[in-house]
């Protein structure tokens, strides 16, 4: 199909969540009810199959799918031959080795001649290889936090957040190993039809993002100031500077980053900003 893209996305759980709803924010509408693996849009040339994350990047690769949004941490444990247009910023975790809580914990040479069990065999051993360490890996497919206490593995290697879950079965992180986001993924050699579609969707998803990093910003400051605080608050091109009805006033309306505002904000007070307002962007085309 020239005139539509198919992006696979996955069917559940957080990834899963975020994905959605940053397709959402960019306008693009599609019904996606409970147990649904596939649907259109009904306002944008694109379909989405609703897959296991772990099948994604072979369905990019092998062209059933021309894009996929996959973490990180599926994609180069699958090894697969696609393109990262882009990384996401969302569903953000880290890979890490851990081992029992109550274990003294030397160094990586812990894990010399030991088992470990895992569902990132590619990952953790080119880990492993690259510190010279010689260990046995165990390949499982889920639960892996459980290996230690049924006598499988010495420690494990697994996908951690928040390390609750880890704490939960008496288990401490002890190496991060790999760190990991969501990624748009795309076929190699798409068709230039698609290319533009690909392209507009992009777009889109930049004006999404980079208005959920930005804020505008509206402040009051004397007109002797004037030059200080633009100093500070740049904005895209320049701010605005609107006079007050009150002499010797003026309003300046800015953009700026959210980092750029908290590393700036007590400058811009004792320049004599007041009354300051920040205000969330919803969408921000450059």
């Amino acid at each position: 199909m020239e005139n539509i893209i198919r992006i696979a996305v996955q069917k559940s759980g957080r990834l899963s969540e975020d994905s959605l709803s940053l397709i959402k924010e960019c306008g693009i509408k599609f019904y996606n009810g409970t147990g649904k693996l596939k649907s259109t849009s009904t306002n944008f040339p694109i379909e989405f199959l609703f897959l296991r994350d772990d099948d994604i990047p072979g369905y990019v690769a092998d062209g059933v799918a021309d894009l996929g949004i996959v973490g990180e941490n599926e994609l180069v444990e699958k090894n697969k031959e696609v393109l990262v247009l882009k990384k996401l910023g969302f569903s953000k975790c880290r890979l890490s080795l851990a081992i029992p809580k109550g274990e003294e914990y030397p160094g990586l040479e812990y894990f010399e001649g030991k088992n470990i069990a895992t569902s990132y065999p590619k990952i953790l051993g080119d880990y492993l290889k690259a510190n010279k360490i010689q260990a046995e890996i165990h390949e499982i497919s889920g639960s892996v936090e459980i290996a230690p206490s049924i006598g499988l593995a010495e420690g494990i290697c697994d996908i951690v957040s928040s390390g609750s879950t880890l704490m939960m079965n008496g288990l401490k992180e002890v190496e991060e190993i790999f760190r990991s986001e969501a990624a748009l993924i795309s076929h190699p050699n798409m068709s230039v039809a698609k290319k533009a579609i690909v392209d507009k969707l992009l777009f889109r998803m930049n004006a999404v993002q980079k208005g959920k990093s930005s804020k505008y910003v509206l402040l009051n400051a004397p007109n002797d100031s004037l030059e200080k605080i633009v100093s500070l608050i740049p904005g895209m091109r320049s701010p605005t500077i609107l006079p007050l009805a009150q002499n010797g006033w003026s309003s300046v309306h800015s953009v700026l980053s959210e980092d750029q505002f908290w590393e700036n904000i007590e400058e811009l007070r004792a320049a004599g900003a007041e009354g300051i307002l920040v205000v969330p962007i919803e969408k921000m085309i450059l």
